[in-house]
């Protein structure tokens, strides 16, 4: 997580980083995982952005024959960019952003006031409005590079 913050820090202005919480394995059994989420602001196309977190996944062990339920070095993905509302090249918004809590409470630590544009919402509400209490989630200690 370090070293992806590090890696984003020149391509990206006004960079905020949520706490980072430990989770549970969702969708297979294994290790626990750490979620943050982390926003700016960029000049950069949709494209490149997307092009970027890919590199730096790269860069950091992932390869292409990751699954997508299994366990991994690095995935960042693109929740939103700006209001837009597309399949390719990334789902945006995100669908994991409504159902998972991993997702969804570091979102509203850094963007409460933003508006998603399919559930009409903004992030604080619908993270006061989640209710799945099988997902648990905890903060755990983390110190920005």
């Amino acid at each position: 997580m370090r070293c992806a913050l590090i890696a984003l820090k020149p391509h990206f202005n006004d960079l905020v980083h949520s706490s980072v919480f430990e989770s549970e394995a969702v969708g297979f059994a294994g290790n626990n995982f750490y979620n943050s989420v982390v926003g700016a602001t960029t000049d950069m196309p949709l494209a490149d952005v997307c092009s970027l977190l890919k590199q730096i996944e790269r860069n950091n062990g992932r390869t292409a024959n990751d699954k997508k339920f299994s366990p991994r070095t690095l995935d960042l993905d693109l929740l939103f960019y700006d209001d837009v509302i597309c399949d390719s090249p990334a789902q945006l918004p995100r669908d994991e952003i409504t159902k998972n809590a991993f997702v969804l409470q570091p979102l509203a630590e850094v963007a409460p006031h933003f508006y998603h544009p399919v559930a009409q919402q903004t992030i604080a509400d619908l993270w006061r409005e989640y209710n799945n209490p099988q997902q648990k989630l905890w903060k755990v200690e983390f110190s920005n590079p």
